[in-house]
């Protein structure tokens, strides 16, 4: 496989040739911007008056078995960032650190984290999600959370391979054999069609024209809305389960209208009925209807969810396994959930690492629902998941459970995906997509 970035290597070259230019001191007020970030403080008031970084306190000595040596990142097409943590014992741990649309910039962000990784022992995972998310000292938002999550699959993956067991043995053990999965079917009913002669017996699909609903919304969009989920539902079934997605891009009057022209037809969830920080909104939007609400894949970390859940804006959340802060971060959010009686149903259009994580989660907490997937893995696992019943197997192997196909994903390398682009097609406004 094509190495896209070699955090360790690249900064080794690059501490070199700043030493050649600046010299010692202006190399390290060079470095200053990342160091500090992996939990250095100044030793002064003055942030910047301080040429070397200094870690104050003592450091946790942990007995150590293993040593990261090597963080590289991937670009894989469609538009996703492969991780690998490599160890000095040849046990490589995968993960997905990326942001839909910011590849380029989650890449940048784990060379950055890279040198706090190096030397450490991968095993310590809790310990090390701590030290990332907290030295950064601001806090949360998706760069750094989506990082994060990323290289906390990888260590988890390590720990399992290490140990010999899945990462759901390190969580409790397994609360079932297979997996209920999702696929997305747009609003196309011959696609629904082919999806469940496949094995789906769950979908998901969008708002038709939603990004021309308006603020207010025609009778005409309402209805045309609501027939083409009525087409979905005739395609498939009442057998069946489609969930629908509003992606956050439909207005809070507009989103009243559809909710009550949809509940004849009963969809599985309504998701992101409106901007998942409008939380009070939401809950309102929550009580004036009996259908389900499902909101989650732009909420980061623990703390996101808790005004959800307090104020009952959604039965089902969707954190999303790289984007949330990863496998125990969402393994917390899901015991916060069953605590209010919702459930998880985890967000994913990415790849087949983070579907595997995803299956890890899935495997080892009691109120799971279903996983959205887009890919499984066909031409980027050495075995990729199959469907049956509408279910894929938890994987046995150690670990997440999976081996990329590295021939298959070598003409898959390096991609620029950016995230697309709406207009008002009257006025030219920009509209969420």
């Amino acid at each position: 496989m094509k190495k896209i970035l070699n955090p360790g290597r690249s900064s080794l070259r690059r501490r070199k040739f700043l030493q050649q230019v600046f010299g010692g001191v202006g190399l390290a007020a060079a470095g200053f911007a990342s160091t500090r970030s992996l939990g250095a403080e100044p030793q002064s008031e003055q942030p910047y008056a301080s040429t070397v970084p200094q870690t104050q306190g003592k450091p946790p000595q942990f007995k150590t078995k293993l040593k990261i040596t090597e963080v590289e990142t991937f670009l894989v097409k469609p538009r996703w960032l492969f991780l690998k943590v490599h160890t000095d014992a040849g046990i490589v741990g995968l993960g997905e650190p990326v942001l839909e649309g910011r590849a380029r910039t989650c890449a940048s962000a784990v060379e950055e984290v890279a040198p706090y990784l190096t030397g450490k022992d991968p095993r310590n995972v809790v310990h090390h999600w701590q030290s990332i998310y907290r030295h950064a000292f601001y806090r949360g938002g998706p760069i750094l959370t989506s990082v994060l999550s990323g290289i906390e699959q990888a260590l988890w993956d390590i720990k399992g391979k290490f140990l010999g067991v899945p990462v759901y043995e390190l969580l409790g053990g397994p609360t079932r054999d297979q997996v209920r999965v999702y696929a997305h079917v747009g609003n196309n009913p011959e696609m629904l069609k082919q999806r469940k002669a496949q094995g789906f017996t769950a979908f998901k699909t969008g708002v038709k024209n939603a990004t021309q609903s308006g603020v207010v919304a025609s009778q005409k969009f309402v209805e045309e809305a609501a027939a083409a989920f009525v087409a979905l539902r005739e395609a498939g079934g009442k057998e069946v389960d489609i969930g629908i997605d509003f992606h956050g891009a439909i207005s809070p009057p507009n989103a009243k209208l559809l909710i009550k022209a949809l509940e004849p037809y009963q969809p599985m969830f309504v998701e992101e009925p409106v901007q998942a920080q409008n939380v009070d909104v939401m809950a309102g939007i929550a009580r004036g209807t009996h259908l389900p609400i499902a909101t989650g894949e732009r909420i980061f970390t623990k703390w996101g969810f808790r005004e959800i859940l307090e104020k009952a804006a959604a039965t089902i959340l969707q954190p999303d396994l790289c984007h949330a802060g990863g496998i125990m971060e969402t393994r917390i959010i899901a015991g916060m959930a069953e605590a209010y009686y919702a459930a998880i149903a985890p967000h994913n259009p990415l790849g087949p690492i983070s579907l595997a994580a995803g299956l890890q989660l899935a495997a080892s907490i009691p109120n799971f629902m279903c996983q959205e997937q887009v890919t499984l893995g066909d031409g980027y696992l050495k075995q990729p998941f199959k469907v049956e019943k509408g279910h894929v197997r938890i994987p046995e192997g150690p670990g997440l459970g999976i081996e990329l196909d590295e021939n298959q994903i070598a003409n898959k390398l390096d991609h620029d995906w950016r995230n697309r682009e709406t207009y008002d097609l009257n006025d030219g406004s920009v509209v969420d997509w």
